[in-house]
């Protein structure tokens, strides 16, 4: 039989249906679909899917099980390296990590092993109806400070070798950035949800609304009983441009944008309050940009647009979540940066309801010079070449640092100058028993690369504890 040479489709809403709702966007594999694409697996002996995976997945062995039809044998696999399979399947960048070491791929397209991984985790919350069994415990406790995917990581590695983990979310709802920043639209609460369930029937304790740093201290945490910690506490500051006009209202974080949507379900009738309809302009090039973007779509906005200071090619968001925010009619503006956001200003009148409210953003055009240090050509503006959107919100998602929090309240916790705290190649901190993963040490990186710091730690806590 000749081999497919591209990945099967996935299914989605059409642009013009999705646009308006926000149901999730791909529909997911049918099991005759994911036979199929496991049928393109060559199980390759040397396997080098696997070291492109940060969790080291046994991807091979995984679509195995699937061309043999044993779905639940495949959950088997992943879930023996991986805590949260069905998110990974959503928003993990399988294209450049183990799809682009996929030997497939080397002439045709890479297997779709992040499809895959979704199929095998949809199938299991939909058919399994049994609790896995909870370890044996071994008598020591760790706390986890965040419940983000480093976090969530960390505490299911460490509960299936017998630990008592305490969970401690700031927040409501457990989860972080995957509850908070990542649209219903591609990543479904009630999957994060059964995520979290499934790590509390291994034993993990998940405490909310208790800021670490503030509800608690890390020195309290050791002298609560607690033998080690884990800080998984992501990147929550925002960055801004620091331009004229950014203390307007109607200029957002993207980090606030996407909370008062996500967290608080502003899309829904709510008493939270968030833009609707208008002209959006989103600043920014990332997935948090998409994410953005996307979502003031649905909230009813007449015209969005990315506004972005590099060309397409430089674009660091998916290229599957770009394809898809064009899909909608989102509008690209590339090669520009905005240097001013101006405002409705009546000064006859203070009480004039519309004084201090965005009314445009003012940008100039770029061309691309000579690389930087992050080896992209660096942006370079082009005189005379200054234009105005007109827009009532702007949006900005140039990135986040590290929550200074904790790095304030705990004595002998060493820092970089960016805020990210400082680690070994262990994920050991300048204290003792205190270790650190995810976007508190790198500043807003990859779900999958913080879960990968997070199955880091845990293994060093758990040689730690077991000497």
């Amino acid at each position: 039989m000749a081999i497919q040479q591209k990945k099967h489709e996935m299914p989605t809403q059409a642009p013009e249906v999705r646009a308006h709702n926000f149901s999730e966007v791909a529909l997911g594999y049918t099991a005759e679909i994911a036979l199929e694409e496991a049928q393109r697996c060559l199980n390759c002996k040397n396997r080098p899917c696997v070291e492109g995976c940060p969790v080291n997945i046994d991807i091979p062995d995984f679509i195995s099980k699937i061309k043999e039809k044993d779905f639940e044998g495949a959950y088997g696999v992943i879930t023996k390296s991986s805590s949260l399979p069905a998110v990974c399947g959503r928003v993990c960048p399988q294209e450049t990590q183990c799809e682009s070491k996929c030997t497939m791929g080397i002439r045709f397209e890479p297997v779709g092993i992040g499809r895959l991984e979704r199929f095998v985790a949809d199938y299991h919350n939909e058919n399994c109806k049994e609790a896995p069994r909870k370890p044996q415990s071994n008598g020591h406790r760790v706390a986890i400070v965040g419940s983000g995917p480093s976090g969530l990581t960390c505490a299911g590695d460490l509960a299936k070798k017998g630990y008592k983990v305490t969970v401690f979310e700031a927040l409501h709802t457990a989860g972080g950035v995957l509850v908070y920043g990542i649209p219903e639209f591609r990543l479904p609460k009630s999957i994060v949800a059964k995520e979290v369930d499934t790590l509390k029937q291994l034993g993990v304790d998940v405490q909310c609304n208790v800021v670490i740093g503030k509800t608690l201290t890390v020195d309290e945490l050791f002298d609560d009983g607690y033998e080690a910690v884990f800080i998984g506490s992501g990147a929550g500051l925002p960055n801004f441009m620091n331009i004229p006009g950014e203390s307007l209202k109607g200029v957002y974080s993207a980090n606030e944008f996407l909370t008062r949507s996500n967290l608080m379900k502003a899309y829904r009738e709510s008493d939270t309050p968030i833009m609707k309809g208008g002209r959006v302009a989103v600043v920014g090039g990332g997935n948090v940009a998409m994410d953005a973007a996307r979502t003031a779509l649905r909230l009813g906005a007449e015209k969005v647009y990315i506004v972005y200071r590099r060309s397409i090619e430089e674009l660091p968001a998916r290229a599957e979540e770009v394809e898809h925010a064009k899909e909608e009619g989102i509008e690209f503006r590339l090669l520009c940066n905005p240097t001013k956001i101006t405002g409705y200003n009546n000064p006859s009148d203070p009480r004039d309801p519309k004084n201090g409210f965005v009314t445009g953003m003012e940008c100039v055009r770029m061309e691309l010079g000579e690389p930087d240090a992050s080896g992209r050509r660096r942006p370079v503006e082009i005189p005379g070449s200054e234009f105005t959107l007109d827009v009532d919100t702007v949006v900005m998602a140039i990135g986040t640092s590290p929550n200074p929090l904790i790095k304030s309240t705990t004595d002998g916790l060493e820092v970089n100058r960016r805020g990210g705290i400082v680690v070994n190649e262990e994920g050991l901190t300048s204290r003792k028993g205190v270790y650190a993963g995810g976007d508190a040490v790198t500043g807003a990186a990859t779900v999958i690369s913080a879960m990968g710091a997070g199955k880091v730690a845990a293994a060093a806590i758990d040689k730690y504890l077991s000497k």
